[in-house]
């Protein structure tokens, strides 16, 4: 327990005193990010926020992992330090995407290959339990890509990105701490402790953003900690923490970086457009464009994010498909009713 506040803590304050000191830099040396007709902001600002949010989780693990229980902490930390320096090196000089893709692959490879951060089995979705490890494998690779992306993808507005990986690290880190995994609760709390120091100086008027060094980190530890969450259950059959329909439940709790991205690369498909060409038709732009304020849009995100969890925490026993079929169908119908809205309100305006 201790090991798990002492982790929240150092990693808040490292952060939170990291930041200025990487605001004054970035700013000094031109290191900011510019406006342009898709970004959200209109003043250039510091994009290096991730430098911060990676040395307090950094430091915060290392300080109060208990490694006896952790042995594989080694290739967790190898796959965050490869994800920092592909994310820095694209904030400060913009990466070819096939690099960046490389250096994710990698990162997500040795947490599969050396960490055994991998899917082993679907619980009866299609009918598949376990997984053969030359299915598992590169699926688990695909699994972890896609979370790291969709992290990156959301983060568009002011608090959203920091926002989100906080609530779903707080959730995730006291169900570990709840089962007895404290290992995996100091890196969840680690990360929330970092996000939350940072939220301090990127809401509105935000004096810095992540950048793809905050948002790739937070986006690998989140699927690193979803992945556990989904695997653990095969040992918590007794458990009072034991949930069904638990990779509906994992779905439910990623439900705003996971929809929003399946939703945006399937629009650009049927559109005829490559899937990673970007727009501004993420969830958070279509309510920045109803009129809401970056600080407005977030809070609604986080209160709708919030609702899923409750919604499929409570809703487990009707099973993975029936649960499944809720969370596509409500995610689904917001969305049409947001555009919708969107849509009067432009309509509106002309």
């Amino acid at each position: 327990m201790y090991d798990i506040i002492l982790s929240f803590v150092t990693a808040f304050t490292l952060t939170y005193f990291a930041i200025p000191s990487i605001i004054n830099i970035a700013v000094k040396k031109n290191l900011v990010d510019l406006p342009d007709e898709r970004r959200a902001h209109t003043t250039p600002t510091p994009s290096l926020g991730g430098i911060g949010i990676f040395a307090g989780v950094i430091f915060s693990i290392v300080m109060w992992t208990p490694f006896h229980v952790f042995g594989d902490l080694q290739y967790l930390l190898c796959s965050f330090i490869i994800v920092f320096l592909v994310g820095a090196k694209d904030d400060i000089l913009p990466m070819a995407p096939w690099k960046k893709l490389a250096g994710e692959i990698l990162a997500a490879a040795i947490l599969v290959l050396k960490s055994n951060v991998k899917l082993t089995s679907l619980y009866g979705i299609l009918g598949v339990y376990d997984i053969p490890d030359i299915v598992s494998i590169p699926f688990s690779i695909f699994v972890i890509m896609v979370i790291i992306n969709a992290f990156n993808l959301i983060d568009g507005i002011n608090g959203l990105s920091g926002s989100i990986s906080t609530l779903i690290a707080l959730v995730l880190g006291t169900w570990f701490f709840l089962i007895g995994h404290v290992e995996l609760a100091v890196v969840a709390f680690a990360l929330a402790g970092s996000t939350i120091a940072f939220l301090k100086y990127n809401f509105t008027p935000a004096k810095i953003f992540m950048g793809d060094t905050g948002a790739l980190l937070v986006g690998l530890i989140c699927a690193i900690l979803t992945i556990q969450f989904i695997e653990i259950h095969k040992t918590l059959d007794e458990s009072v923490y034991a949930l069904k329909a638990v990779p509906a439940v994992a779905i439910g709790i990623l439900i705003l970086p996971l929809f929003d991205t399946l939703r945006v690369f399937i629009t650009r498909i049927l559109n005829g457009k490559s899937p990673l060409t970007a727009d501004r038709n993420h969830i958070h732009h279509l309510l920045i464009d109803c009129g809401l304020s970056h600080m407005q849009a977030t809070s609604v995100l986080v209160v709708t994010n919030v609702a899923f969890i409750y919604t499929v925490f409570c809703a487990t026993r009707l099973g993975t498909f029936k649960l499944m079929i809720i969370i596509i169908a409500a995610a689904l119908s917001l969305t049409a009713i947001l555009i919708y809205i969107r849509n009067r309100y432009r309509s509106g305006q002309k």
